[in-house]
């Protein structure tokens, strides 16, 4: 048995069927499956304001842009984040020259508000969000602390496609949510994303920026009546960040699934969790009580991590490490002590397959294999 960490699951024939319809009209870039797609991800997730696009870092970074150039930000204003994420989160605060601020991690590896609230200062502008593994950790507290402090919040919701707390998803409560159907997500496509403002007004600035600042873009204009959709302007120095309607179509046919799909990984994870139970030295991180995780991972903790991992390699089970603390990066050496809890889990965490490919006896057999290294040491 070889058993990989992610391998994504299409609907071959159906996805091939919607490109086909895309290729017939003669209509790939944006429009068309993308306006599709937005209204049927805001009606999935009751946000209202879906906006698609290339991926996830490309909002990531818009939603920055936006809230410093809106709010008058200065350069090296701060923004709280985790060291605990892929850097495309922490790479946006530095696209727009402000200044990552790490906070530490609690037990569900998603950012601690007392650690936040400690590392508010005049400057504080800002907090990123990440729902790592889909999970919730305290976000409910994290958002009234931004509300207390009049700061942005910005949900870095890469693996939180589904994610829902007391029966609503997850998201409105952010000023913008960020979501990714890159290749492994729990929606996947080859790669894009969506960003979900809380603000109309927001949504429509967003539009714009995403068609490198002009203020129709060509689906509009090609649909509109008149003799003059040549006629546009520029309003602002946008970017290129849209989605197009390949993506979109192969999208809206895994949103189909993206429910039922989400129930498996959450028996997945349930099954783990029942092959792990009681095994000494090891710890499933825990997902919140209120949250229904999409479970886009089942993280456990080790000591000596790196040999449980050469161990499952062995035994052609390749497992996955989510993620470096960031500030081991020369990059973000700056932070390096500031958030002891994060730099621990970074050497303990170990991400299990997690693939709706994978059966109750794979997970099995790959919690035998953890448990009998562990306790062989």
């Amino acid at each position: 048995m070889t058993t990989q960490l992610f391998v994504p699951a299409f609907r071959i024939e159906e996805c091939l069927a919607a490109i086909r319809e895309c290729l017939e009209k003669g209509w790939t870039g944006l429009g068309f499956k993308t306006v599709q797609f937005e209204a049927e991800w805001s009606a999935y997730t009751g946000l209202p304001h879906s906006h698609f696009l290339s991926s996830n870092t490309v909002g990531l970074h818009l939603a920055m842009h936006m809230f410093k150039t809106a709010g008058g930000w200065s350069d090296g204003d701060e923004v709280i984040t985790t060291p605990l994420t892929f850097v495309s989160t922490n790479h946006a605060i530095l696209y727009c020259n402000l200044k990552p601020v790490f906070a530490d991690v609690d037990e569900s590896l998603c950012l601690d508000p007392e650690d936040i609230r400690r590392k508010i200062t005049p400057r504080t502008k800002a907090v990123v969000f990440v729902g790592i593994g889909g999970n919730i950790g305290q976000y409910e507290k994290v958002v009234d602390l931004c509300r207390e402090h009049k700061l942005r919040l910005i949900l870095d919701a890469a693996h939180m496609s589904g994610t829902r707390v007391a029966g609503r998803h997850v998201g409105a409560e952010a000023d913008c949510a960020v979501f990714s159907f890159q290749a492994v997500k729990n929606l996947p496509t080859a790669d894009s994303g969506m960003i979900c403002f809380r603000d109309a007004s927001d949504d429509a600035r967003a539009r714009k920026l995403t068609w490198l600042g002009i203020n129709k873009d060509t689906y509009a204009r090609t649909t509109s009546e008149g003799t003059y959709k040549w006629m546009y302007d520029v309003e602002e120095l946008g970017f290129k960040y849209h989605g197009n309607s390949i993506m979109a179509a192969i999208g809206l046919v895994q949103l189909r699934y993206l429910d039922r799909d989400n129930a498996y990984r959450r028996q997945l994870a349930a099954w783990y969790e029942q092959g792990l139970a009681g095994a000494q030295d090891v710890k499933v991180v825990p997902v919140a009580p209120s949250c229904e995780s999409s479970r886009h991972l089942v993280q456990i903790r080790v000591p000596r991590r790196d040999e449980l991992m050469l161990a499952l390699h062995a035994t052609g089970i390749y497992p996955g490490v989510h993620y470096r603390d960031n500030t081991d990066y020369g990059l973000y050496a700056e932070g390096r002590g500031t958030c002891p809890r994060a730099h621990q889990a970074s050497t303990e965490i170990l991400s299990l397959p997690m693939h709706l490919g994978i059966t109750k006896h794979e997970v099995e057999k790959i919690c035998t294999v953890v448990k009998a290294h562990v306790s062989a040491r």
